[in-house]
């Protein structure tokens, strides 16, 4: 694909600098060529301005000087994401419904809709217009699938599950399966089947090989603009708010309550009935349990304030050697103190 600085200038209502050519690519200041666009996020890459070879360099207006085309923008990183969208080449190769692929007589499938070799549509399956069904994706019965959405390879809708529109599930993901529901008996573990769904709001995407388990009688709901990373375990019952980031390794434990806007990093652990509210942000391995208020920042586990978790992780922490040496020789001063002490007791 090959566009005029110009034209994706005009497409991004941006401003740019010097001469007209064509572009054919995006990529980092270090490995653009003069025919790609490059971008200044960070400023600590900045150097790399003077030795970049890119034809033009997406920044604010502070670095426009030091390049000889740029695109002048006051959110960087929002226009690089654009840019990368115009450039990028869709996956897959197919259009209609292969002949490969098993689709139930009884399944709504609208004809703009994509189904790929050795994929499975189940009855009374809906299937929404320009969605596309890669290979190895189970669509289970009774569920809805909405319009714009993307299965990527191996990913699994079971039944009665609903996704809205443009929802992305990328490889592996799992939506549907059984909850994590057993009685304890005196013969066992009794099985509690799991017997609600999952709800997915528009514009939502799940991350390769994450599970979102559907609820033991009502619904786990994922509500819109929420992104999912890769590897992310969400229990029955939980209810997901609008514009979430849950990050890689996060675990949600059944019946959470997530609100509007919440970050959970890398490997943030929420125990069974927690609730979080709107705006949170939940730093990296951190134990979540209880309750944690609107548009706190939050860290560690137990789960505190994350600058009193920075003073004890990098204040407290590093000194604990020290500490532990300084505590077993004052208890050897005092154990002699008091050694002594009975001696001079016993001598009178």
């Amino acid at each position: 694909m090959t566009l005029k600085l110009s034209v994706l200038a005009q497409r991004l209502e941006l401003d740019y600098t010097g001469n007209d050519f064509d572009i054919t690519g995006v990529n980092t200041l270090d490995k653009a060529g003069p025919t790609e666009v490059s971008f200044l996020v960070n400023p600590k890459y900045s150097q790399q301005l003077d030795s970049t070879m890119a034809g033009c360099v997406l920044t604010s207006g502070h670095y426009v000087d030091k390049v000889e085309r740029a695109l002048v923008s006051s959110n960087v990183y929002m226009d690089l994401a654009k840019i990368v969208d115009i450039f990028a080449e869709p996956q897959g190769c197919l259009s209609g419904v292969s002949e490969l692929a098993y689709v139930h007589p009884t399944a709504k499938v609208d004809e703009s809709v994509t189904v790929y070799p050795f994929a499975f549509v189940g009855a009374e399956a809906v299937i929404g217009a320009e969605t596309t069904i890669f290979t190895g994706c189970y669509v289970g019965e009774k569920s809805q699938i909405g319009e714009n959405c993307i299965l990527y390879p191996n990913s699994v809708v079971m039944g009665r599950v609903v996704l809205g529109n443009n929802v992305i599930l990328q490889p592996g993901a799992v939506l549907g399966g059984d909850g994590y529901g057993f009685a304890q008996t005196p013969t066992g573990h009794l099985k509690i089947q799991q017997i609600g769904t999952v709800e997915i709001g528009d514009d939502v995407e799940v991350g390769s090989n994450t599970t979102i388990d559907r609820a033991a009688l009502d619904s786990t709901r994922i509500k819109r603009g929420t992104k999912i990373d890769n590897l992310v375990q969400i229990g029955h019952n939980v209810q997901v708010g609008e514009h979430c980031l849950i990050v890689g390794q996060v675990a949600i434990g059944g019946s959470s309550i997530v609100g509007n806007g919440v970050v959970l990093a890398g490997q943030v652990g929420v125990t069974d009935n927690a609730v979080i509210g709107d705006g949170a942000m939940i730093g990296g391995q951190s134990g979540v349990s209880g309750r944690v208020k609107a548009g706190s920042k939050m860290a560690g586990t137990p789960v505190m304030p994350a600058a009193t978790f920075l003073k004890a992780a990098g204040v407290c922490m590093p000194k604990l050697p020290e500490l532990f040496r300084r505590v077993k020789r004052l208890e050897k001063e005092l154990a002699a103190v008091m050694s002594a002490a009975e001696s001079g007791e016993n001598d009178e």
